[in-house]
C-alpha cells in the first residue's frame, strides 16, 4: 500500500511543479504584453505558444470588458485551485496510504 503512496506523492509534486511553472510562464507573457515585444524572438513566439491555447477560449468567452484583458487572472485563479484542491488532495491521499 506504501507504493501507492509513493505514486501519489510523486504525482502531486510533479503536478504542482508543473502548475507552478505554467502559472509564472503566464505571469511573464502577460507583462510582456504590455511592452510590445519583438514578435519575431524566439523567447516571445515560445511564450505566446504556450499560453495561446489556453488563454484563447477565455477571451473568446469574456471579450475585452473597459480594454483590459482578463484571461491571464482566470488562468491564473484556476491554476491555484487545482493546486490547493487537487494537488492538496493527492498529498492527503498519499499521506493515507503510507
Amino acid at each position: 500500500m506504501f507504493v501507492f503512496g509513493n505514486l501519489f506523492h510523486a504525482v502531486a509534486a510533479i503536478l504542482d511543479t508543473i502548475l507552478t511553472i505554467y502559472m509564472w510562464i503566464i505571469i511573464i507573457s502577460a507583462l510582456l504584453s504590455w511592452v510590445s515585444p519583438d514578435p519575431y524572438n524566439p523567447i516571445v513566439r515560445f511564450l505566446y505558444s504556450v499560453t495561446d491555447p489556453v488563454l484563447r477560449p477565455i477571451r473568446r468567452r469574456l471579450g475585452l470588458s473597459m480594454g483590459i484583458d482578463i484571461s491571464p487572472m482566470i488562468v491564473i485563479l484556476i491554476i491555484l485551485f487545482a493546486k490547493y484542491f487537487i494537488v492538496a488532495t493527492l498529498y492527503d491521499l498519499a499521506s493515507k496510504m503510507r
